[in-house]
Parts: C-alpha cells; sequence; structure tokens
C-alpha cells in the first residue's frame, strides 16, 4: 500500500473544516487497456494518479487526533498539510483510502450527473454495471481498505438520451 497524505485543511460551514487526504490505491484490478499493454516500459503509461478523499471535522478533534491546529481557519481559508502517513491518535492502524462502487446513487449524485457517474476517461463513455450508472465513492479509514469495484461492466456513449435515462 502506498503512503497517504493528509494534504490539507479548508475552513468550512458551521466552523467545521474539510480534511483532503490522498493516496495511490492499488486495487489489485488488471490493466486492461491494449494501450496501456502496448507503453508499458514507457514511465509516462505506468504513472498512477493519487486518489481524493475529503472529511469533514470539528476543528478541535483534528487538534486532538492529529495534533493539527486549524482552530483557526475561517469558511474559504485554507492549511497546506502535506503529513505523510498520518495516524489518529485514538488509534493504533494506518489510515487508507478506501473505494466503494455503487449502482445507487444520492440526490447529489443524480444532480451532478455529468461528474458524478463513473467514466471511461474524463469525458469518456459512462462506464455501467447490469446496465446501471456507476457512481464511485471514497472514505478514509483506519486498517486495510476493504474496496468494492464491479468487475462486469459495460460502456454505454455519452449522449443526451444517456443523461435522460440516469435522471429518470
Amino acid at each position: 500500500m502506498k503512503s497517504i497524505v493528509l494534504e490539507s485543511a479548508k475552513g468550512v460551514k458551521n466552523g467545521k473544516v474539510q480534511l483532503c487526504f490522498s493516496q495511490v490505491v492499488e486495487t489489485g484490478k488488471a490493466n486492461t487497456s491494449i494501450l496501456g499493454l502496448l507503453n508499458a516500459s514507457d514511465e509516462r503509461f505506468a504513472q498512477s494518479k493519487p486518489r481524493y478523499s475529503w472529511m469533514t471535522a470539528e476543528p478541535t478533534d483534528v487538534l486532538a487526533q492529529f495534533d493539527i491546529d486549524v482552530t483557526g481557519l475561517s469558511e474559504g481559508d485554507v492549511l497546506e498539510i502535506g503529513m505523510v502517513d498520518p495516524r489518529i491518535a485514538s488509534l493504533d492502524a494506518p489510515l487508507n483510502i478506501q473505494i466503494t462502487e455503487t449502482v445507487e446513487g444520492t440526490a447529489y449524485d443524480v444532480a451532478n450527473f455529468e461528474t458524478r457517474a463513473k467514466r471511461a476517461g474524463k469525458d469518456g463513455d459512462f462506464i455501467l454495471h447490469n446496465d446501471m450508472y456507476i457512481y464511485v465513492n471514497t472514505a478514509v479509514v483506519a486498517g486495510a481498505p476493504n474496496h468494492t469495484i464491479f468487475t462486469e461492466t459495460t460502456r454505454k456513449a455519452t449522449t443526451t438520451s444517456a443523461i435522460a435515462d440516469a435522471l429518470s
């Protein structure tokens, strides 16, 4: 497992902060991209991009658990942290980002369908499981992650009707 990084804290509404974590996540899923396989020796194709997860927290609890003082952050203020492999003070376990794929989108997922439904690349085809759109959620967990990733998927071209189907 690659290192997890507590990237930053941002002041948000109601006096809380949003913590940003990143980690290069190994899901065990083999690369089946022909382009990737034919360029496996080129490091530009072998680079894994980090996954991000955001958690909302009480500033006093961030101080207690990570020994990072974010109590002075106002809404919109950002504190760059860059802490590698942070540990929760009350737990003796490493932190990791866990990926969970689901076909049951939240109200937010449906309202922001263009950016929340899983796609093959930024503007690529939608990825489906059993003819249903997939939504990807991340969470920071203590200990080993238990990823839920669909293996049987199909693609659906991005069309106006695809978006209408997802909203119905």
